[in-house]
This record gives C-alpha cells, sequence and structure tokens, in this order.
C-alpha cells in the first residue's frame, strides 16, 4: 500500500470514530447541560483541567515519543527494538501516573479549596484520580499502535470507551431520578472513570493478542535504561508543553470567573458562563476538529518515516496539501458558525449566551485546524521544543486577555484572546516547517477561491430561506437550520471542485 493510502486510510478510520465518538459526545454535552445545568458545567469543567494536566504528566507526551520511535524502528525492519521500546515507555509511564494518583487523591481538598476556590470539586477530584493509571497504559497501548500504521484498534477503542461513558452517566441519572436524588457533576465524573477502565480493558486485550504467545525473552536483552532514557529526551518538552496548557486551563478554571466578578457578575453567574463557554459552545466549535486530529495523529509517524529514510519532498508535499485541506475545511465551518451560530444556540441549547460564543468563536476554526496538523508534523520531524515554544507564546496571550481584557470587556474579550492566540501559533507553526522544509503556499488557491466559494454559498443558502418563506412552507426550527447549512455546504464543496476539475483541464 502506497505512502499516501496508508495516510487516507488511517485518516479515514480515525475520522470516522472520531466523528462518530465527538456526535455521541457532543449530545452528551447537550444532555449534561439540561441535567446538571450550567453552574453544574462549570464546576464539571473547573475538575476537567486537574486531571488533564495529571495525564499531561504521565502519559501524554509518553504517547507521542512512543508513535514516533515505534514508526522509525518499524520503517527499517527492527519490529523487536519496536516493541522493546513500547514495553519501556508503557512501564515507566503506570509507576508515574500510580504515583500521581496518589497525589491527586490526597490533595484533593488542597486543590479544590485553594486552587480552584471550589470544595465542591473535592469529592470529583478524589474520584477521578482512579482513572489515570487506567489511562495512561491505554495511551501508551495507543501509541504503539499508530507507530505501526494500526489505527483500527485506537479508533474502535475511542468510540467504545465514548459509549461506556455516555451509558454510564445515563444509567446513574435515571438511577438518581428514580430515588429522588438530586442530579450533580458526580455522574458526569463517573462516566470518565469508566470510560477509563473500558479502553483499559479493550486496548489491554488487543496488545496481548497482537503480540500473541511471544514472550519477554524472545525480545532479547532489553535495554530500559538507554530506552526511557530516549523516550525522556523526546517526551520531556512534550509533556512540558501539555502540562503549560493545562497549567493554563487551570489558570482560565479559577481566573476566568474571578475577572468576571471584577466585570460585574456574581459566584453562580460566572460560573454559568464558564459554563455555557466551555461545556456548550467550545464543545461545538471543536467538533469538527475530529478530522484534523486524526489527520494529526496519522501525520506524526508518516513524517517521522519519511525523515528516518531522508525523503524531504515527500514532507514539502504533505505540509502543503496539510495546510490547503486544513484552510479550507476550517473556512467552511468558519462559515457555519458564524452565519449560523444564533441558530445552533437556540435549537440546541435554547441558550442566548452560547449563540454569542459561538459565533465569535467560529472565526478560530482556519487557525486551530491548522495549528493542529503542522504542530503534528513539527513534532514527527523531533522538533518538540519548538512546538512548546510557540505554545508558551500563544498560552501567554491568552493569558493576558484572561487578566487585562475580562474585567474590562467580559468574556468576550477572552474569546477575541482565543482567535488571537491560534492566529498568532498557526503563523509561528508555519514559519517553523519553512525554515525546516521550504513549501509553497498558494494564498489564491487555499484562502482567496475557498472565501470567495463561501461567500457565494452563504447566499445561495439565504436564498433558500428567502424561496422557503416566500413559498409558505413552515420548517420545524432543527429541519430548517439543517437544510440551510446542507445547502451551504453542498455549494461550497461544489463549487469547490467545479473551479478544481477547470484548474486541471486548463
Amino acid at each position: 500500500m502506497g505512502q499516501k493510502h496508508v495516510i487516507i486510510r488511517g485518516a479515514f478510520i480515525l475520522t470516522l470514530a472520531g466523528l462518530l465518538t465527538r456526535f455521541i459526545g457532543f449530545f452528551y454535552r447537550v444532555f449534561l447541560s439540561h441535567t446538571i445545568g450550567a453552574e453544574g458545567m462549570g464546576i464539571y469543567q473547573l475538575v476537567v483541567p486537574v486531571y488533564s494536566m495529571a495525564f499531561s504528566l504521565t502519559a501524554a507526551g509518553i504517547q507521542t515519543a512512543l508513535s514516533r520511535f515505534v514508526a522509525g524502528k518499524v520503517a527499517v525492519g527492527d519490529k523487536k527494538g519496536a516493541k522493546s521500546i513500547f514495553l519501556s515507555g508503557l512501564i515507566f509511564a503506570l509507576g508515574l501516573s500510580l504515583i500521581i494518583c496518589q497525589v491527586m487523591y490526597h490533595n484533593a481538598g488542597f486543590i479544590a479549596a485553594s486552587l480552584l476556590k471550589e470544595e465542591r470539586c473535592i469529592p470529583l477530584i478524589q474520584l477521578l484520580s482512579f482513572a489515570l493509571p487506567f489511562g495512561s497504559v491505554h495511551a501508551c497501548i495507543n501509541g504503539y499502535y499508530y507507530g505501526i500504521r494500526r489505527t483500527e484498534i485506537p479508533a474502535v477503542s475511542q468510540l467504545v470507551e465514548q459509549l461506556v461513558r455516555v451509558g454510564s452517566a445515563y444509567l446513574l441519572y435515571l438511577i438518581l431520578l428514580e430515588k429522588g436524588m438530586a442530579v450533580t457533576p458526580i455522574i458526569a465524573i463517573i462516566g470518565m472513570v469508566m470510560e477509563e477502565i473500558t479502553s483499559f480493558l479493550f486496548a489491554g486485550t488487543a496488545i496481548l493478542i497482537h503480540f500473541g504467545k511471544e514472550k519477554l525473552s524472545s525480545l532479547g536483552r532489553v535495554s530500559w535504561i538507554k530506552n526511557i532514557k530516549s523516550i525522556l529526551a523526546l517526551s520531556a518538552p512534550l509533556t512540558a508543553n501539555r502540562v503549560l496548557i493545562n497549567v493554563l486551563q487551570s489558570i482560565e478554571a479559577i481566573c476566568i470567573p474571578l475577572r468576571l466578578r471584577l466585570f460585574g457578575l456574581d459566584t453562580s453567574s460566572s460560573l454559568s458562563v464558564y459554563g455555557v463557554l466551555t461545556g456548550m459552545a467550545m464543545p461545538l466549535i471543536l467538533f469538527p476538529s475530529a478530522i484534523t486530529s486524526s489527520v494529526s495523529i496519522v501525520l506524526l509517524p508518516t513524517v517521522s518515516e519519511a525523515q528516518a529514510t531522508g525523503n524531504r519532498s515527500r514532507i514539502a508535499q504533505t505540509i502543503q496539501a496539510t495546510i490547503k485541506y486544513s484552510l479550507i475545511l476550517g473556512i467552511l465551518f468558519t462559515g457555519i458558525f458564524v452565519t449560523f451560530g444564533s441558530d445552533i444556540g437556540m435549537v440546541l441549547y435554547n441558550n442566548e449566551m452560547s449563540c454569542s460564543f459561538i459565533r465569535i468563536l467560529g472565526w478560530i476554526c482556519p487557525f486551530m485546524y491548522l495549528n493542529a496538523t503542522l504542530t503534528s508534523i513539527l513534532n514527527g520531524l523531533g522538533k518538540t521544543s519548538t512546538t512548546f515554544f510557540q505554545s508558551m507564546a500563544g498560552l501567554g496571550i491568552r493569558i493576558i486577555f484572561v487578566w487585562f481584557v475580562i474585567p474590562a470587556a467580559g468574556i468576550t474579550g477572552y474569546l477575541w484572546g482565543v482567535l488571537a492566540s491560534q492566529l498568532f501559533t498557526a503563523f509561528l507553526s508555519a514559519h517553523s516547517l519553512f525554515k525546516e522544509i521550504p513549501f509553497t503556499f498558494n494564498a489564491a488557491e487555499w484562502l482567496l477561491k475557498p472565501s470567495l466559494i463561501l461567500l457565494t454559498g452563504i447566499g445561495i443558502s439565504f436564498f433558500t430561506s428567502f424561496v422557503l418563506e416566500k413559498s409558505g412552507i413552515v420548517l420545524p426550527s432543527l429541519l430548517s437550520l439543517i437544510l440551510l447549512v446542507l445547502v451551504m455546504s453542498s455549494a461550497y464543496i461544489a463549487l469547490l471542485w467545479l473551479t478544481r476539475k477547470k484548474a486541471a483541464a486548463g
């Protein structure tokens, strides 16, 4: 199978599973917003960055490092070396996760009361700590499978764990409802714990079957210390990057409600605003990124393999295709969220606040999708320190907006900070890649043409709405929204295809 087809196949499998997972997860968020409310969503979102930070410390960087090293070993035919470095990373991550789990559990009171300023988070943090070892092992196994291009295992695991997460939370909700007890954010936390346990069992079973009856001794002498040193050399900047991101998320979780109080809101309203932003608007904006996230995961080992074999032209072609399709996808969803943001917010959440959040956040789509894929290519080239410092710069912008702009402009000021951060880091990523591997950027084809075609698609959707209104056809709000979005998207894709065909013919 050619390299192009390997990327397409892997990305397709992950994208399909990712879209299904995000589709389920998106409506799960809608379910949570109606059961635990905006304030409950805010409390839940306060806890999530704590777990994300703990996970980043234990496995996030190691997963990426394993993917790269395994891909490099497989590329030169060293399958035993690939398994050896996988086992080294797995054991190290498991040991580290058990330590962090204990720290997280026994310091839940301090984290909740002193850092998050919300004591209702204490039992949530304690319960969530038990998920950490399971999640770390699962992440390492996924890293191995990404490295050997077996994306179907992580894809199925992703879908299964999401189903278990939603099913567990919904079952607990029904039990609480039947007993007449209050429904709290604990249902979402239990869902997360069950999700990690299930993914551990699924991925663990898959890797045991994959290795078959092969014994550890068959690998020969494993250089544990050497392997762990290699993993740490690559994963340390990645881990620092992830931890820094989660530090920012924790700072946001603490500072956004605090700075909103300076804007004039009370504690409950501040948590509600934070809950609407992180529990309603952002998941919607992130929903299409299932595509770019899947491509990013497949790109890393692909670029690593191309670098190992000295194929720089293939890397340049990968960069150009990545930029082109990330921008085309991002521009489409900017059009959808900016044009229909108000309708989407009311139809899905019946929340006016979410409408303005969706419209503003819609502008970040091209830069967010582009940044995710370019960062993955940089990591695949081993430029983890570069991505670390770029993330620091972007996060610095967000912190400035959180601290200085929110008290004056409210949450809208923070949203524009997110936009500025994504724009800046996307530019830095592209600049760093160009210095490493020169490539061609076709602004007319990748930016101007899609933007003009998008305006045409929006015009066609407005005309469709006008025709329906004049014809006296009244559709339910949800059906009308779906129809207009489909009309605009179809026009956009069709016109891009037609102009592509003409360009090819000419």
